[in-house]
């Protein structure tokens, strides 16, 4: 089909020219200082072929802006196409990142306290469900990502020997959705940079709050001072941010002394 339109395209562009190149050797075969096309036809002939010539030229233009229009269409469809690959490919890195360092933990618990492991692999079992089958959703309900960031931290404080304060408060609309596996990262940063490293005052505190245009999510851990890298999940998190969320963002950062806070707001949803 398309070889057969532009074998089409082709002819009608053959013959839109014709009169053109047939002016152009009429003039330089001419010694008039001007030339009239159709000059020694009757006005019977020359009429309709200057409105076939006509139409044919409308109908080249009309094929060259559907040409044009077809090629922008198809470079927005490749790069949406591309887009959501590179979001399965963001979405795929979440999961297998946070599992890791859970089984890695886990491990060693098995030999030590079988019963808690037990308990721990239940825990981790529900969030795996939540990951396969809701993290591949555009988006959730609010109140299901709180859900999950709660048997996260249940979870962690399975695992550690020490006391750990973790206060969450939020204030939702639960009819509110939201993309999937977003504020994990953060509060997994949390455990991971702050309450792994410390004896005694491990603390975080998250907080979560809907309004009319935004969602707001911040979160405040201690840490103990030292070089903090940027690890996959940050990078993964501000990519996805940059993709789902373009221009309708703000993650912002701060250390006063010993406390790490992050703000992350969701914008005009």
């Amino acid at each position: 089909m398309n070889k057969r339109t532009n074998m089409l395209t082709a002819g009608a562009v053959v013959l839109a020219i014709t009169p053109i190149i047939v002016i152009f050797f009429m003039v330089l075969a001419s010694k008039k200082e001007s030339v009239v096309l159709f000059e020694n036809f009757s006005s019977k002939i020359s009429i309709p072929i200057i409105g076939f010539y006509s139409l044919l030229c409308l109908a080249v233009i009309s094929l060259g802006i559907y040409w044009l229009i077809k090629q922008i269409v198809s470079i927005i469809k490749l790069k949406n196409e591309k887009m959501k690959a590179e979001l399965m490919l963001l979405k795929s890195q979440v999961s297998p990142h946070f599992f890791f360092n859970t089984l890695n933990n886990l491990y060693g618990l098995v030999v030590k306290d079988p019963q808690k492991a037990q308990e721990l692999i239940l825990k981790l079992s529900d969030m795996m469900r939540y990951s396969i089958y809701e993290g591949e959703k555009e988006k959730v309900q609010i109140q299901e990502e709180i859900e999950f960031l709660e048997n996260y931290i249940e979870l962690h404080k399975m695992r550690y020997h020490k006391l750990i304060n973790v206060d969450f408060q939020y204030n939702i609309d639960e009819n509110r959705t939201v993309t999937p596996l977003l504020f994990i990262i953060l509060l997994e940063n949390a455990f991971k940079h702050g309450v792994e490293n410390l004896i005694e005052n491990a603390y975080i505190k998250m907080n979560l709050i809907t309004s009319q245009k935004e969602i707001c999510f911040v979160i405040e851990n201690s840490f103990e001072k030292r070089d903090r890298k940027s690890g996959i999940g940050l990078k993964n998190l501000k990519r996805r941010l940059e993709l789902i969320y373009p221009d309708q963002h703000e993650l912002t950062f701060s250390v006063n002394e010993n406390k790490y806070k992050v703000r992350l707001v969701l914008k005009q949803l």
